[in-house]
């Protein structure tokens, strides 16, 4: 029988297309090459395989067995790990459709033929699709070089050799099943390698523990190999290096819950990691993850593992994490924007304290300087806000936007004053109409009858207590009891809920103020401080004793003595207003005590004392360290931004110096004595200037008509700034008979001269070398020589710019105390002295300051040492202001803003 001529072509296809079918290649295939899940549905999809043992390789990868979802993919065998996903947005539907590899590249199609992911298009035809022992699947041309390769389009994991250019990412999967795009990210930047969820920072390779710093640079990839992971210069110079145990192959994957993992193998066949691998994964925390606990669940570190709670009013939702638990719901992009009337109104429901967001410790606030309202405000004002956390040491305010991650503790991210809000919307019951009317009406009926017989009852009560009090004042019932009735703490809840403060005011009406902290009798003052024995300091405002509370903590007693006081009920407003103060960098005001003309205060007792004795005068001969003087400056400035801005009345303290800020153990660092300058009488309050003694920290404007805002305190804040730096009195005194080193005290002759006008004396006026110290770029020598040079160079540059634009003469120029907060932390961005409003430190510097007596000297230069700083008279050399009462204080301009 004759056979077909074309019966031996037809036997080839059928042989061939059977190879294909049943056949895996060994690393090369070439075009015209068809491949599906159904043809190679033998080996599972693999049709390809790499050389040497076949390690990788690539295969029509169908995970979990699901009937619609199929991938190109390169697979590490041994491990089963999918190192690399073509269409992961478009997965082929049906496990017939083919996988193309023509001239052209290669193409997925789905069932009906409509290509839903190919390759590029190229200027040279396609010879060879190559899988290598490393894991790269590549598309090479007739001259065998490579014209597209899957190591250039990382998915979810990096391979050794394999590197991520700067600008280069992984991106997760949505799940083990779907490899969609999902929220987290791994990118490469030009400082670092950054884990994201969303856009929301939650880890740097630099921060991690294990990671070390070579040296500083611009990072142009990221390469891991046989010894750990490099972020790596465009000349491959070692910048961040995560060193690790020596391994032939390493997977680096981002998993689909946000976990960076290091896996490392012996060999690339080796189907269990290295004996020697104790893996890698970050962050090393839980807690630290996006969703640790799902949405709006605490998370707490519980060992090497986490526990996962609610937050006080919320309950467990259904989807792993926390819901308010009134029923109203937590706002969300998708439900902002509602049409006009029909949207529900929305409200904020409290975290409680110390609780903040995992992405606060890396994230930069969306405002500083601001108070809880203007938080608040700015997240209401703004639809993908779904609520605010408020720093309220730094004032800063962190927005939570578009998604809401996991709650963490406050001290894990190092703001220990975090309150937090989330904005919530409440749910509208339904019903109808006719329902609510009847329901209103039955209310009605019932509230109103309750309404009109509790009017009754308070009318009643009000004409008793009139009466009552027109009884009390009758002179003989008033003059029995007016020594009766004591200033004690120990009142019966009805008469502390009230704050009644009795006594014998000017007008004699009883004093009721809200808001009081606790009321001491003098007797009891003198029990805590046993008759006031122990003296621990002293002020302008009086001497401090130390005494004890029957509980047992320790307090220090303020006794007001040598000036005129207000009346009680002006004094008991400001103390209420002074009580209500609480801020962790603020020194707590416990109580007080007012009897006659006795005033005393109870503040909270600070054990290392102010902040001159320690970086002045150190009791055991060890000067401050660098990181404690870095923690006093922050602490400080944070504190005094909570008084100029995060109080519901600003207050200026006037009186910033070395002396007002204490220190306790713990690195605590709070400000003292702020608000006193209230407690005056008007008169005396004018003579404000004069009574503190405080030259050196004034600024400029005192001596003039400028009115006085908190950038004079911003002013003061800068000199303290720059005794920090070194360690010593701005103004330190050489005295050439004899009589010793610098004393660094700022002690006058008797006539009230400077000290810098005779009897040989030279002064250093550091203030004018840190000026001098910037312009010449020098900065590590204007260091305390005590330490040694143990210092942070970067650091010091920082607290001496920031102290010299504090000094700008114009207080316009000055920054906020929340800005100076924010540079000093390093969040917000250096500013740069101006030299030229700078001026007058070298007038100062140079001895322009004349004598307070009038005796030689150059007090003649006063006007040019302050541009526009006249007094209203001037008398021999010395400036006379006249003050807000009008009472002329003769003071020269170096007493009060010049050196010390």
């Amino acid at each position: 029988m004759r056979r077909h001529p074309l019966l031996p072509l037809l036997a080839a296809v059928l042989v061939g297309a059977a190879v294909r079918a049943g056949k895996i290649a060994t690393e090369v295939v070439v075009p015209d090459f068809v491949a599906s899940y159904l043809l190679f549905i033998d080996t599972y999809g693999v049709f390809l395989q790499s050389g040497g043992g076949g390690a990788f390789q690539a295969v029509v990868y169908n995970p979990a067995g699901q009937q619609d979802r199929y991938y190109l993919a390169v697979v590490h065998a041994p491990s089963k790990t999918c190192v690399w996903v073509a269409n992961r947005d478009a997965p082929i539907t049906d496990r017939a459709a083919p996988l193309r590899l023509t001239a052209r590249g290669i193409s997925a199609e789905d069932p009906n033929g409509t290509v839903v992911w190919s390759t590029p298009a190229f200027a040279s035809p396609v010879a060879a699709l190559r899988l290598d022992e490393s894991g790269n699947l590549a598309l090479l041309d007739g001259r065998n070089r490579t014209l597209w390769q899957s190591f250039d389009r990382p998915t979810d994991v990096l391979v050794s050799p394999q590197r991520l250019p700067v600008g280069g990412f992984l991106a997760s999967a949505v799940s083990d099943s779907d490899y969609t795009v999902g929220g987290y990210r791994l990118d490469v930047t030009a400082a670092d390698a950054a884990l994201t969820w969303n856009g929301s920072l939650y880890w740097l390779l630099s921060t991690d523990v294990k990671s070390t710093r070579d040296r500083d640079g611009a990072v142009a990839s990221m390469a891991v190999n046989g010894t750990g992971l490099y972020l790596l210069a465009a000349d491959d110079t070692v910048l961040i290096q995560l060193p690790l145990p020596d391994a032939k192959l390493r997977i680096v994957k981002l998993g689909v819950d946000g976990k960076l993992v290091i896996t490392s193998y012996a060999s690339a066949n080796a189907t269990s990691p290295s004996p020697t691998d104790a893996g890698f994964v970050a962050p090393n925390s839980g807690c630290d993850l996006p969703l640790s606990c799902g949405a709006l669940g605490f998370c707490a570190p519980n060992g090497n593992a986490s526990s996962c709670t609610c937050p006080p009013l919320f309950a467990s939702s259904h989807d792993g994490g926390c819901t308010p638990a009134d029923g109203s719901k937590a706002m969300s992009v998708a439900s902002c924007g509602g049409a006009g009337g029909d949207a529900a109104p929305t409200s904020y429901i409290s975290l409680g304290d110390g609780v903040a967001y995992y992405a606060n410790r890396f994230s930069r606030p969306d405002m500083v300087g601001s108070n809880g309202s203007s938080c608040q405000a700015l997240c209401s004002g703004n639809c993908s806000c779904l609520g605010y956390f408020y720093d309220e040491s730094s004032l800063s305010c962190f927005l939570v936007q578009h998604q809401i991650g996991s709650l963490v503790n406050a001290n894990s991210t190092r703001r220990g004053d975090m309150v937090g809000f989330i904005k919530v919307q409440s749910l509208q019951s339904p019903g109808s109409p006719s329902g609510s009317s009847s329901n209103n009406s039955t209310l009605i009926a019932i509230l109103l009858p309750t309404i009109v017989a509790f009017v009754l009852v308070v009318v009643v009560g009000a004409v008793i207590v009139v009466s009552w009090r027109k009884q009390e004042r009758r002179p003989g019932r008033r003059a029995s009891r007016s020594r009766d009735v004591q200033l004690r703490r120990h009142r019966s809840p009805a008469s502390d809920s009230a704050h009644l403060v009795y006594g014998n005011d000017d007008d004699g009406n009883d004093i009721v103020i809200p808001g009081l902290p606790t009321r001491f009798t003098h007797e009891e003052i003198e029990d805590m401080t046993n008759s006031f024995r122990i003296k621990i300091g002293a002020g302008g405002f009086g001497a401090v004793y130390k005494g004890e509370l029957p509980d047992g903590s320790a307090v220090a007693v303020k006794k007001i003595e040598g000036v005129g006081m207000q009346g009680k009920r002006e004094f008991c407003t400001e103390i209420a207003v002074i009580g209500n103060i609480r801020h962790v960098n603020l020194v707590r005001l416990r109580g007080f005590c007012v009897e006659g003309q006795r005033r005393l205060l109870v503040y909270e007792y600070m054990n290392r004392g102010s902040l001159d004795r320690t970086l002045f005068r150190p009791a055991a001969g060890q000067p401050l360290e660098w990181k404690e003087r870095m923690e006093v400056a922050i602490g400080a400035a944070r504190g005094l931004a909570y008084l100029h801005f995060g109080c519901d009345q600003r207050i200026i303290h006037c009186d910033v110096k070395p002396e007002n800020i204490l220190l306790a153990d713990g690195g605590q660092v709070k400000i003292a004595d702020f608000g006193l300058a209230k407690l005056l009488t008007p008169e005396q309050s004018g003579l404000f200037t004069t009574m503190r003694g405080t030259r050196g920290y004034l600024a400029p404007e005192w001596l003039t008509n400028t009115a006085i805002t908190d950038r004079t305190d911003v002013y003061s804040f800068g000199m303290v700034l720059l005794e920090l730096v070194r360690g010593r009195k701005n103004r330190s005194e050489h005295v050439s008979d004899g009589a010793g080193a610098a004393t660094g005290d700022d002690s006058n002759s008797s006539n009230g001269t400077t000290g810098s006008s005779s009897r040989g004396a030279r002064s250093d006026y550091f203030p004018l070398m840190a000026l001098e110290g910037h312009e010449a770029g020098q900065y590590a020598a204007l260091a305390d020589p005590r330490l040694e040079g143990k210092v942070v160079a970067g650091e010091v540059e920082r607290v001496v710019k920031v102290g010299l634009c504090c000094l700008h003469e114009d207080p316009q120029l000055r920054p906020s105390m929340a800005m100076v907060a924010g540079m000093l932390e390093g969040t917000m961005e250096l500013w740069e002295p101006r030299v030229q409003s700078l001026g007058f430190l070298r007038l100062y510097g140079r001895g322009f300051a004349g004598p307070a007596d009038g005796s030689g000297g150059s007090g003649g230069g006063i006007k040019q040492a302050m541009a526009g700083s006249n007094g209203d008279h001037t008398r021999s050399g010395t400036t006379t202001v006249t003050t807000m009462s009008g009472w002329p204080s003769y003071m020269s301009s170096s007493q009060l803003s010049g050196p010390r």
